[in-house]
């Protein structure tokens, strides 16, 4: 498959709720409009937007509390 058919799976977890301090789903940690704009994104945008939910995830979560 080349890069530009290439389906990367969704985030969603099928928590669908939104935090309203931070504008993040608790699931998948996208926004409002990272989610509307999942199926519009190409390849490369989705993997990018990948990595950035990784890093939001590891500043969100805090296990020491």
């Amino acid at each position: 498959m080349s890069e530009n058919t290439e389906e990367i799976q969704s985030p969603c977890i099928g928590v669908c709720s939104m935090d309203e301090a931070t504008g993040f789903c608790h699931g998948c940690y996208r926004t409002i409009e990272e989610i509307k704009g999942w199926w519009n994104m190409a390849p490369t945008e989705q993997k990018s937007l990948l990595s950035v939910l990784d890093a939001r995830l590891s500043e969100t979560v805090s296990f020491d509390d």
